[in-house]
């Protein structure tokens, strides 16, 4: 079926408790939700369990899962759809970290297939606000090996050997698969990855709950999908010129674009044969199919489909992520 309702899909965010979570995600990006300790909005899924519903214009209702199933290609891209059928390949993420997430990694397509028949989770940060002194941590900060690294874990000393990363907002880091890292206590971002929710954790700062129970560890998971090499390639340096696609991380996954808009119309037309995501993590916007306007406030994210081509994008003063494959 050819997909005739031609227009930007925003879908209901799924809101995450969780311990270290709080709750800047209602007071400074507007999520309504009667939920306390929010960690993470959800922005765009198709987790099994976890499908996003639209929430506008006639398509509202349905599921990511029913519009992929009835429109195909007209959604996704020809390519997107020859690559993935009937999965959505991306998750879209705020996250709020009140307090440190535990120490963890992702495992890599190949691993998270055999063991989970999942995608693996490569993924990239970008910073939109931070505490003072705030860090992420990113890596090792010495050249590691397994043996020293499980030493390190048995006397939980872990932390002594990880790259803590001071950070501020506008700051974008890439995450690669079995790349050790925790988002820091003060810390919100925007997290775009591939459609997973393998996470092994192998570090929790030796917190339990309101219960007493520790969260489950993944240690014998974790050790074989470490990467111990030391590369300090991980945080992206990009241009901020105004009303032009910025490149922040372009990878076989996905390619996320910086764009900030100062005054202007901004004619876009659609050459990836891919969906296009946006989101607002600065000021609002309206975004124009055939002249009808939908509008796009900080904290909001919309989903072009690839059916439409040419769009336009109306601001005095936003900053957006723009996101397809």
């Amino acid at each position: 079926m050819v997909l005739k309702k031609h227009y930007p899909i925003k879908f209901q965010p799924i809101f995450k408790e969780k311990i270290w979570g709080g709750n800047k995600l209602k007071s400074v990006l507007n999520k309504e939700t009667e939920l306390n300790n929010i960690g993470e909005s959800w922005e765009i899924s198709d987790v099994d369990s976890d499908v996003s519903i639209v929430i506008n214009g006639e398509l509202k209702g349905q599921s990511l899962q029913s519009l992929l199933k009835e429109y195909k290609s007209d959604l996704i891209g020809i390519k997107n759809y020859e690559s993935f059928g009937l999965k959505f390949p991306l998750l879209i993420k705020f996250i709020d970290a009140k307090k440190d997430l535990s120490i963890q990694l992702h495992p890599n397509n190949e691993l998270a297939a055999k063991r989970h028949n999942s995608f693996g989770k490569t993924e990239m940060w970008y910073v939109m606000q931070a505490e003072d002194d705030a860090n992420l941590i990113i890596g090792f900060n010495q050249v590691i090996n397994s043996e020293k690294y499980l030493k390190h874990l048995d006397n939980k000393t872990l932390p002594n050997i990880l790259n803590f990363d001071k950070v501020k907002a506008g700051d974008a880091y890439f995450i690669d698969v079995g790349r050790i890292h925790a988002i820091g206590a003060g810390v919100m971002i925007a997290e775009i990855q591939q459609t997973s929710d393998i996470t092994y954790r192998v570090y929790d700062w030796d917190r339990v709950d309101g219960n007493g129970n520790s969260r489950e560890l993944h240690n014998d998971l974790a050790i074989d999908a470490i990467n111990f090499n030391l590369k300090d390639d991980f945080r992206i340096d990009y241009s901020k010129k105004q009303n032009i696609s910025n490149n922040l991380v372009d990878c076989a996954y996905f390619t996320t674009n910086y764009l900030t808009i100062k005054s202007k119309t901004l004619q876009k037309i659609n050459t990836f044969d891919s969906f296009i995501i946006y989101m607002c993590v600065g000021g609002e916007a309206t975004i124009l199919v055939d002249g009808i306007p939908e509008a796009l406030k900080k904290g909001e994210t919309l989903l072009i489909p690839a059916v439409i081509k040419s769009f336009q994008i109306k601001a005095e003063s936003v900053e957006l992520l723009e996101i397809y494959i």
